[in-house]
């Protein structure tokens, strides 16, 4: 029986021979190409043997390791197969990769209804849920990014930005007026939306609707959404942020908006879906539609919030 050790170092030293490179190999390994040369090594030690030569012109495989190249790549062959069979049998699983925002504030909550319905698919997002990680690609990826339409790529809703605040907050600047009411007051920053080319910064907000603040530029930065959340909850000040991911928090109070609609800004980046286009499993075809179905209520949402004030 070949010990796990081995095997990988047989792993390595095959892909190494068939790449004709310790490099290619290691990027395809995900390791560094000098932990593909120290596999090799702990097997030619092993061995006793040297079964690689390197030269001016590459690695190519000694006396030793020429006779047993064919059984050595029939061998992985045969893995690979195994393990793709392995995959397909796993049908009522999905992975996904999702930013942590949306994966937490917009998708997790919605999956419950969806895992009522189909108690049998289950989900693991970002390496958690209940089906277990898995190494390799996953069968659908969630970012917020340049819009990309195609067979793999489905655009799920543009964002809606705006200032929000706490409902403390609201009422201690609500009597003051919106030109100036800012003044002084805290401002929090989110770099979420800092690729995007709308221009969606406290800077850009001010010199666009023509209010005063002075140094709009200052103030604490958040990097995620659920942070600056925790920090609005807290009444540490007022902040930019997309209305999308935070629905709720609107629909109950817990979360308004200080200013009217007309001084918000759509963004041109929109949340994506890239579905693996080599998987077309029914689980994935029927998350694939309750997505785009959930995603068409958010954007119904967000148009009627913006229209309708």
């Amino acid at each position: 029986m070949v010990a796990p050790a081995h095997l990988k170092s047989l792993q390595a030293l095959e892909m190494a021979i068939r790449l004709g490179s310790l490099t290619r190999a290691a990027d395809l390994l995900g390791i560094t190409p000098a932990a593909v040369g120290q596999r090799v090594k702990t097997l030619e030690d092993y061995l006793g043997v040297q079964l690689l030569e390197r030269g001016r012109g590459g690695i190519r495989p000694t006396g030793e390791l020429t006779a047993a190249l064919p059984h050595l790549r029939n061998a992985f062959a045969d893995l690979e197969a195994a393990a793709a069979e392995l995959d397909l049998q796993r049908g009522h699983e999905i992975h996904i990769a999702a930013i942590s925002d949306f994966a937490e504030l917009w998708l997790r909550p919605r999956l419950e209804a969806f895992s009522v319905q189909h108690p049998n698919i289950l989900f693991c997002i970002n390496g958690e849920g209940r089906a277990p990680p898995r190494l390799g690609k996953v069968d659908c990826e969630i970012g917020f990014g340049p819009v990309l339409e195609d067979e793999r790529h489905s655009l799920l809703f543009h964002d809606f930005v705006l200032p929000i605040s706490s409902p403390l907050n609201f009422q201690r600047t609500a009597d003051l007026p919106p030109e100036t009411r800012l003044e002084g007051f805290p401002l929090l920053h989110l770099d979420f939306y800092r690729n995007d080319p709308a221009g969606l910064s406290w800077p850009a907000w001010f010199a666009r609707n023509g209010f005063q603040r002075t140094a709009p530029e200052r103030g604490i930065r958040f990097q995620h959404i659920r942070e600056l959340l925790d920090a609005v909850d807290a009444n540490a000040g007022i902040s930019l942020c997309g209305l999308a991911l935070i629905s709720d928090r609107i629909e109950r109070g817990a979360v308004v908006l200080p200013y009217p609609i007309a001084t918000g800004l759509w963004t041109q980046h929109g949340f994506v879906a890239d579905f693996r286009a080599d998987i077309a499993r029914q689980p994935v075809a029927r998350f694939r539609e309750w997505l785009l179905a959930e995603s068409a209520r958010t954007r119904d949402w967000l148009h009627h919030r913006v229209t309708a004030s």
